[in-house]
């Protein structure tokens, strides 16, 4: 086995060590952020519904990462219910979408229950709860077979091993190794929260315990451990988000570093650097939130057409969704669905009002945005 390539090979495994002086500057910054992110969060009037949000695209992304597809608004109906949130229009939930978010809050309400073998089965159970439908071939509630675990690419005849998990025999031995470290890491005061988090999530990927949905696991255990760091009952971030945008570097990264040896400073690096960016999209989102909510209690909100809310709240939302450069006239006729000469009226209404402003330039090209606080 010492001749192995992989880290579950070398002779100190899971010792894991790493270089402080690295990390630290991370560390530091993420921990304010997050106590900002919770403060901004504490002064909206729609937390439940941001937490909504959250857990929905953290779910999404998660499943995105192994290139599976879900139903949006069955997984979103699963969640609300769970969440006390009413729907104007709810969808059907199926076993799967209840499946996904009984596992998401069991992670995260259930944070302070200990991690048992049993626990992990009925995630496990859950996350397949529709496998017969879809995926037959699937070993569900139980460890992998004793066929060998590889993640493989390339031609069938010259095929490149992205990863090798250790051997079947011996597997109940070092998950639960995993596991009493897990139960028993979480009080120690000398391994900071987030490394904890990160070498979870790289020791449990790597023992690839289950015969599919491992990836999933892993990243439901990490929210499991970020929320028994920030110790909250509603996630204030997504993070499988921001693992889906660097899709291509986490598997590089993982990689690397199951072939390298046990000082996985690298890896920890690149966790904490993507939850650092996790955090900024989070703190981006409840800023546009707390502008959004401000500008609604301006007086001259209250007497305006049911079209022009609208589109004021989509360039409140700006992004993909908004017009960051301003809307113009014609844009406004589409997005209302009134006609040219309504959308110029309603945009003289709302300059009048305060509410909207011109941007540089004229005639056709005038484009106009959200007017700032006077």
């Amino acid at each position: 086995m010492t001749n192995s390539p992989w880290i579950w090979a070398q002779p100190d495994w899971p010792h894991f060590h790493w270089q402080d002086e690295a990390l630290l500057p991370l560390t530091r910054a993420i921990q304010r952020k997050t106590g900002v992110l919770l403060g901004k969060t504490s002064a909206t009037d729609n937390e439940t519904r941001q937490a909504l949000d959250n857990l929905l695209a953290n779910i999404l992304a998660s499943s995105a990462i192994e290139d599976e597809r879900l139903n949006v608004q069955s997984v979103r109906s699963s969640l609300a219910r769970r969440l006390g949130v009413s729907d104007e229009k709810p969808w059907p939930t199926s076993d799967r979408s209840e499946g996904l978010a009984a596992m998401m809050f069991d992670a995260i309400d259930n944070r302070l229950e200990p991690l048992t073998l049993a626990r992990l089965y009925q995630w496990h159970q859950w996350l397949f709860a529709e496998q017969n439908s879809w995926l037959g071939c699937v070993i569900v509630g139980t460890l992998r077979s004793d066929e060998p675990m590889q993640v493989v690419s390339g031609r069938i005849d010259k095929p490149h091993v992205h990863f090798e998990a250790p051997p079947r025999n011996g597997l109940e031995a070092q998950l639960t190794q995993f596991i009493d470290w897990f139960n028993q890491s979480r009080d120690d005061a000398l391994l900071d929260p987030l490394l904890r988090a990160a070498i979870a999530h790289l020791w449990f990927v790597t023992l690839h315990p289950f015969d599919d949905g491992n990836g999933r696991m892993t990243r439901a255990l990490t929210d499991l451990a970020l929320a028994q760091a920030d110790n909250q009952s509603i996630r204030l971030y997504a993070m499988s988000v921001a693992i889906l945008e660097r899709r291509h570097d986490y598997y590089r990264i993982l990689e690397h570093t199951q072939k390298g040896p046990l000082d996985i400073t690298p890896w920890l690096v690149w966790f904490l650097e993507t939850l650092d960016a996790t955090l900024d999209h989070a703190l981006d989102s409840i800023q546009r939130t707390l502008v959004k909510s401000r500008f609604w209690q301006r007086p001259a909100t209250l007497d305006i057409s049911p079209e022009q809310h609208k589109v004021l709240n989509r360039l409140l939302d700006g992004g993909e969704s908004g017009f960051d450069g301003g809307i113009s006239a014609s844009q406004y006729q589409k997005v209302a669905k009134v006609s040219k000469a309504t959308a110029t009226r309603h945009l003289a209404q709302l300059v009048e009002k305060g509410l909207l402003e011109k941007l540089p330039g004229g005639g056709r090209n005038t484009r106009y945005q959200i007017a700032r606080e006077a």
